[in-house]
């Protein structure tokens, strides 16, 4: 990591009769606040390395001390699953939930529903006035790579479950898992990147080498996200208007979403395997595959030619994710190679 470009060489210096030392990059050490007499940790790997990081501040919550909600009543539909997947979310392990009153049963359904909506939680405890639900999942089992890799097979099949519904001419009956599945995933990358900030060792074991990489994993979260809300969208709406799309309109459809799955992977891929050329290649294509839903003029073409407005809307809003997912994987290209592309003057 080149934190602000300090020197990479540092000269291991005695300390004492019998210790030696090592002086730490002054920016890193501005950019964690350290103090003389301050606390470091570290975590020390089989091939050798360190990872150093500050020691947690005096009071800091206790590692694997449950995360309290209480109150005297939850009356309100929807908190306390909000409460519970945001806890989630920023890294806490146990959730514990009190009242002075016993939880109503609308109540103790939704702390399942919740449970049930998360990887690796369920409910360890459950009393009329408390319940506790309890993460078991491993972070460092999870790559970044990984789990945006999961995320495009949930949306690919969002778009084959859309090719289906069209071609059947019936409603989906698939819609609420895939939107539940995608869920699911999304809280753990979520999770992921809020423990990874904590730690750095952890940052790099899932795929993130440079801390800050992480703000760009955010984007790609946020995208990926956006992507889910679009066709699934997409698909509720062609569910219920399948029967009666006019057979121009529909016939758009069918000849868009198969470039619009091979799209996805290829934006995916390259993200996850950065090229210069090939980054280039799917942001151009990306774009233009945007600008194939936008209301063509009379003098090109029928407007019967463009899906039905509101699907040609939802699906100019993915292609815009696409484009953004490109320019990253452009990003992470330039950062990762000296390569260069030259073009010729017109």
């Amino acid at each position: 990591m080149a934190w602000g470009n300090p020197s990479r060489e540092r000269r291991v210096l005695k300390a004492g009769h019998s210790s030696i030392a090592v002086t730490l990059p002054k920016p890193w050490a501005e950019a964690m606040n350290l103090r003389p007499g301050d606390l470091i940790v570290f975590d020390q790997n089989d091939d050798g390395t360190l990872y150093l990081k500050p020691a947690p501040a005096p009071g800091a919550a206790t590692v694997g001390a449950p995360f309290l909600v209480q109150a005297r009543a939850f009356d309100t539909p929807g908190v306390l699953e909000r409460l519970i997947v945001g806890a989630y979310r920023v890294g806490h392990d146990a959730i514990e939930i009190r009242t002075d009153v016993p939880l109503a049963a609308e109540r103790v359904e939704e702390v399942l529903q919740a449970a049930r909506g998360l990887l690796g939680v369920s409910v360890v405890a459950h009393e009329p006035n408390r319940m506790v639900l309890q993460n078991f999942i491993d972070p460092s089992k999870y790559g970044l790579p990984q789990l945006v890799q999961r995320m495009k097979m949930i949306l690919v099949a969002f778009v084959e479950e859309t090719e289906q519904v069209l071609e059947r001419r019936t409603r989906t009956r698939r819609l609420t898992t895939l939107e539940e599945e995608a869920g699911k995933v999304l809280a753990l990358l979520v999770r992921q990147l809020f423990l990874a900030s904590r730690d750095w060792s952890l940052a790099r074991r899932i795929g993130s080498p440079d801390p800050r990489q992480l703000l760009e994993w955010r984007v790609v979260v946020h995208a990926l996200q956006e992507l889910a809300d679009v066709f699934g969208a997409t698909l509720l709406a062609l569910s219920e208007e399948s029967a009666r799309l006019p057979a121009a309109q529909r016939s758009a459809l069918v000849a868009v979403l198969p470039e619009f799955k091979s799209q996805l992977k290829s934006v995916v891929d390259s993200l996850m395997h950065p090229s210069l050329d090939r980054a280039c290649e799917v942001y151009h294509a990306s774009s233009r595959l945007g600008d194939g839903f936008k209301a063509p003029s009379p003098a090109r073409r029928g407007a019967a030619a463009l899906p039905p407005r509101p699907a040609a809307h939802l699906l100019e809003r993915g292609a815009g994710c696409l484009t953004l997912l490109a320019e990253i994987a452009i990003d992470r290209a330039v950062a990762g190679s000296a390569e260069t592309i030259l073009v010729e003057a017109a």
